[in-house]
Order: C-alpha cells, then structure tokens, then sequence
C-alpha cells in the first residue's frame, strides 16, 4: 500500500499494465445477492489465468451505485485476497465514489485497512460547485486518510474537471498521485501534463498511445481501469501482445497487430453498448448488462441474475446479438 507521502514515487514505480475493472455478479430475486463464487472466480482469472498485474473494484462496471456500503467493503476484501494469493504483487485499486464525503471517507478509509494499494475518486455525482467544490471534496478526504489517492474524472458524475482544476488538486494535494481520463479529451490530457507533470495520466481514449504519448511521458505505462480480460482469453492473448508492443515503442508493430489480429474491427463491432444506453444516447454510462453478456460469452461466471441492478435497464436482446456476432469475428469464442 502507498502512503499519501510516497504516492508519487509509488506510483511511477509500480502503475503498470493492464488493470482489469471488475463487474458484480448477481444472483437471486431481483438481482438482490451477490454470487461471491463468481466473483472470486472472476478475480483469479484475471490475476491468475491472464497474470494481468492490476484489478480496479467497485467502480463504474462494478455498478457502485447499486452496492451497498458493505457490499462494496466486502468486494474489495475479496479482490484483495483472491488477487494476492494469485499474485502476491497484484496492484489494487479501490473505487470510493459516493454521494457524500462522509461515505466516500468511510469507504477510503476502509480500503486503507483492507489493503488496497490506491484510492480512486470519481469526480463527485452531487452538486459539487466546480473544481473548487471536487477539490474540497479531495482535501476532506486526504486529511483523514493516509493512502495513495488518484483522480476518476468520468462524464458519467455529470461534471468533468478541466486540466487546469485537476492540476490545481494535485499540487494541493499530495497523496494524489494519478488519474484515470474518462472523457475521451486527448487535447486536455495532454494539457493536463504540462501543468502537472508529475501526475500519472491514463487517457481512455486510445489513440494516444498509437501517437506516441507513452514514449513522451504524456501518460503512464498503466491502463488503471479497463475491462481488459474481455478481449483476450488465456489461449488468446491478443489484448496483452497487443498493450506490450505499445509499451516497447513498437508503435507500428501495435497498429499491424491491432488491425491485423481483427482487435480495431472488434472494437467497431461491438458497437457503444458498454458506455451508451440508446434511450438517452448523450449521456455517458457504464452499462453493467453489457460487460456481464460480453463475459457471458466468454465463458466467465456472471451470477444467474445476468442484468444490471436498477437504475439501469436490461440489455436488449439486439445488443446481445451483436456483442456475440463480434466475438465470433474475431475468433475467440467457435461459430
């Protein structure tokens, strides 16, 4: 774990590769129950069977508003002993988004004790009154806690910091040491390194790492919350060799392998149904059914109750369809 002192160092040392972001299985009326086989299950795949070295919990895929304050506590307990007895260095990165600074601290604070190495928190889903109010909400948290902290900034709260209200949090606060990009802004990622140098940026938008911002130092060698074990399997890793020719400068030998292996047509034909419910196509979202039926098809265990916790519909039957047509694409799962 990192203290809020060595955060920085932490992170330039051990932010590396690819960071799997965990779904909830459900199971029972109403989706009501978790399914803690399989979500061990899911930990020690990706830790073990695909040796990914970073888990996120309890964020966005996770549906951490669906979860109770305990149930998120006891998901991270889980990733954090299924993880590092798969993998004694496994990186942990706990998600402690909630409507109020009090539950937020509650559940930082638990992180703390459980173990896990950093603490994301997504930019708040309230009426936070800007950046000022997003870095209040930081500094209540950092002056009671003692742990590595990094920034979400995901349009699904609502607000979007700009690069220079996320540069002002880090160098007020210390133990913040990275964040994740959501909004699909290269520009103010790049922007953002220039007034905070120091800060380990992960962009989602993926282009940039073909651009050669990693090479630059623009962003770090980490993807920190990604759902990177749902495009590759142990027999095909083809999301990895694809991350580590990136990560070796091999630019142009990524981009070979991201078209020729079918990886850019899989993106393509999966559509937008993990971020994006057709009922309200402008809003940003993280649509759990969506990941569950990707893993489903996959093979990995999603509990019996296969859809999302409300506030978030069912996965129509279209979308199914054309998820399982993408994977058959691109050839890991038989015809």
């Amino acid at each position: 774990m990192a203290t809020a002192n060595d955060a920085r160092d932490w992170a330039r040392n051990h932010l590396r590769g690819i960071g799997d972001s965990l779904y909830s299985p459900f199971c029972g009326e109403d989706g009501d129950d978790i399914d803690w086989e399989a979500y061990r299950r899911l930990v020690r795949y990706c830790v073990g069977d695909l040796n990914h070295p970073l888990l996120w919990c309890t964020s966005g895929i996770a549906e951490f508003w669906s979860l109770t304050m305990e149930e998120r506590k006891r998901l991270l307990e889980v990733a954090i002993e299924e993880g590092r007895a798969a993998n004694p260095d496994v990186v942990v990165q706990a998600c402690t988004a909630a409507m109020s600074a009090k539950d937020c601290l509650e559940l930082t604070r638990h992180a703390q004790q459980a173990g896990a190495d950093v603490v994301y928190i997504q930019t708040p889903m309230m009426e936070a009154h800007g950046g000022e109010g997003v870095l209040n909400f930081f500094r209540y948290i950092a002056d009671r806690t003692d742990i590595a902290l990094g920034m979400f900034n995901s349009p699904s709260s609502g607000y979007v910091l700009t690069p220079a209200e996320s540069a002002r949090i880090y160098h007020e606060i210390p133990a913040v040491c990275a964040t994740k990009e959501g909004a699909f802004r290269p520009m103010a990622s790049r922007l953002l390194h220039e007034l905070a140098p120091g800060l380990a940026v992960w962009e989602c938008d993926k282009t940039v790492y073909r651009a050669g911002w990693l090479r630059d130092g623009i962003v770090c060698p980490a993807q920190l919350g990604t759902a990177g074990y749902l495009f590759e399997t142990p027999q095909r890793r083809l999301f990895s060799e694809y991350w580590d020719l990136v990560v070796n400068d091999k630019l142009l030998e990524a981009m070979d392998f991201a078209r020729e292996s079918g990886l850019d047509q899989f993106d393509i034909d999966m559509g937008s149904w993990f971020t994006c419910y057709p009922g309200r196509p402008d809003y940003f979202t993280h649509w759990g059914g969506a990941f569950k039926h990707a893993a489903s098809v996959l093979g990995l265990p999603i509990g019996d109750y296969p859809h999302s916790r409300p506030p978030q519909t069912k996965l129509p039957a279209g979308a199914k369809a054309q998820i399982e047509t993408a994977y058959r694409r691109l050839g890991l799962v038989g015809s």
